[in-house]
């Protein structure tokens, strides 16, 4: 049986559940997503339909310039839309958003611009031969509903409405904003977010570990003076 939820580890040992978004919420964003740039496609081309019309009729614009200037536009927008929008947004799109779902990577963090391309690039495979029939079956028969492009990119599509799936979306941001090395960076988050779930004797320590790592030359008795919200404020501090 498929299963319907994604199990990571955090760096701090601490397991984090991601329900796993099924056919049913990937169609429907997937409907929702459609539907927007099929509008914006349609709007893009009558505009430049009208423009070249009224302009022709002054300056005879030939029929090359209405596919330049409208048809080539429009098709772009239809065919890029999930291409362009999910690096955007973030493993997202307006109809995932509103689906309440996000793509992810088996660690389960945000997928880099890398693996969301390649996702769309084997979506021409997922949509063969009608309505994305091969794409839907995949989803039917693999774990964590899956689609080919999933498999390929290593992504899956998440639920996003859990605090987990907030926070390591946000690992990527993080990496990027701070000083720290990206899985130092992973690490002070994983913890900041986990910290109520600790044991706090358990959660000090890691946090004291952590700061006499990043900075040597700090006094060890201060370092042990300090108590849980500054030793917090600290590790934030360090994020950025």
């Amino acid at each position: 049986m498929a299963a319907e939820e994604l199990n990571i580890r955090g760096l701090t040992g601490v397991e984090m559940t991601l329900q796993v978004a099924g056919p049913g919420t990937r169609a429907y964003a997937f409907i929702i997503d459609w539907h927007i740039r099929l509008l914006v496609a349609l709007a893009w081309l009558l505009l430049g339909w009208l423009f070249t019309g009224a302009m022709g009729a002054a300056t005879k614009l030939s029929s090359t310039a209405f596919v330049l200037g409208a048809g080539l536009p429009a098709t772009l927008i239809y065919l890029f839309y999930h291409p362009i929008l999910e690096p955007m947004m973030h493993g997202r799109t307006p109809g995932k958003r509103m689906a309440g779902a996000r793509i992810v990577t088996l660690e389960g963090t945000t997928p880099g611009i890398g693996p969301l391309l390649t996702r769309n690039l084997f979506r021409l495979i997922d949509s063969l031969p009608i309505l994305y029939l091969v794409g839907l079956i995949c989803c039917l028969v693999t774990a964590q509903r899956v689609r080919i492009g999933d498999l390929a990119a290593g992504t899956v599509l998440v639920l996003d409405e859990s605090k987990a799936s907030r926070s390591l979306g946000a690992l990527g941001k993080l990496a990027q904003s701070s000083r720290l090395d990206p899985d130092t960076a992973a690490l002070v988050q994983d913890l900041l977010e986990r910290w109520e779930e600790l044991d706090s004797v358990n959660a000090e320590t890691l946090a004291r570990a952590l700061l006499a790592r990043l900075n040597p030359e700090m006094d060890t008795v201060q370092l042990g003076a300090l108590d849980a919200p500054a030793l917090r404020s600290r590790l934030e501090a360090l994020l950025g």
